[in-house]
């Protein structure tokens, strides 16, 4: 602890701790060239993104610095924010939520990722078990796919009847302007991707072991179903495009084009001002000349193999 003391070496302590922070971002980005080696025996298509790295990663910096000061004005004004991410499977949402909420606190800016219901769940009103986790004041929710399953993998895979469905159509709007005349604010975004994109990013989940999971026998029926799913799409936006909850397209071939595109049109739906706040000084740690730490047993520490 008294090397930090010393001015030269607290330098690079700063330093080390503040490239830390970076480096969850990097670990993320290893991902999406990781394999280029093992697909190109694979495939000869090859996903690529026009964007300078260097570029990327000053303007994603910049954008989730005002996600900060986003989530500032939401605590202080007690605003209730809703973003939905819908679109088809790999089509990047879960990396872009991925960005929106590394830096944010966790208990304002929840992520919720349903499971498919339960049995009990299934004989609910539909919407009952996505209400559980709307925002109180001053959180943020983003829901990775929403109650617009219904509309989609649903209807496309024959989980819903067609009564359901319609049902859920009749319903949506009212059920949306009902969170809108409650104060919630809910933005709907909807990831899109060609079919080459979705079956080159199919063969990267199929030949990496760390991204298996990823695939399940419904994603991979949807590659069979493709039209099918465009034409559902197609209906849902005309169906549920309402004003109070309009549609936002990202155009996400693109992953790292995707991610600002979303984050930056996300900051300029909700009028957040920066929140002043006090300045704070750390505190002098009150000491005790008489204390004496105690020698631990060497059996309670963790191995240090690295």
């Amino acid at each position: 602890m008294d090397d930090r003391n010393d001015d030269a070496k607290s330098k690079s302590w700063v330093r080390l701790d503040l490239e830390d922070s970076l480096d969850e971002e990097l670990e993320l980005e290893i991902d999406d060239f990781r394999l280029d080696g093992l697909l190109e025996r694979v495939t000869r298509f090859e996903s690529t993104t026009s964007l300078d790295r260097q570029i990327y990663f000053h303007h994603l910096l910049r954008l989730q610095a005002e996600l900060v000061k986003l989530q500032d004005w939401v605590i202080r004004t007690g605003y209730k924010l809703v973003v939905i991410f819908e679109g088809r499977d790999a089509a990047g949402k879960g990396g872009v939520i991925k960005r929106i909420s590394q830096r944010l606190d966790p208990r304002v800016c929840r992520v919720v990722a349903l499971p498919a219901p339960s049995d009990r769940e299934q004989s609910q009103w539909y919407f009952q078990r996505y209400v559980s986790h709307l925002p109180a004041g001053g959180e943020i929710v983003l829901f990775d796919r929403s109650w617009y399953n219904r509309a989609g993998v649903e209807r496309v895979m024959e989980f819903a009847t067609d009564d359901q469905v319609e049902e859920f159509f009749n319903d949506v709007p009212e059920f949306e302007r009902m969170l809108a005349r409650s104060g919630i604010k809910l933005v709907k975004y909807w990831f899109s991707i060609t079919d080459q994109e979705q079956q080159y990013r199919f063969l990267m989940r199929i030949h990496d072991p760390m991204k298996q999971w990823k695939l399940s026998p419904i994603d991979l029926q949807s590659r069979i179903l493709w039209e099918e799913y465009t034409k559902v799409k197609e209906e849902m936006f005309a169906r549920t495009n309402i004003p109070e909850a309009p549609w936002y397209i990202i155009e996400s071939n693109d992953k790292k084009r995707a991610r600002l595109n979303c984050i930056d049109h996300l900051l300029t739906l909700v009028p957040y001002t920066e929140v002043d706040h006090d300045e704070v000084e750390l505190p002098e740690r009150v000491s005790n000349p008489d204390y004496e730490r105690a020698t631990l047993p060497a059996n309670l520490y963790v191995p240090a193999k690295y």
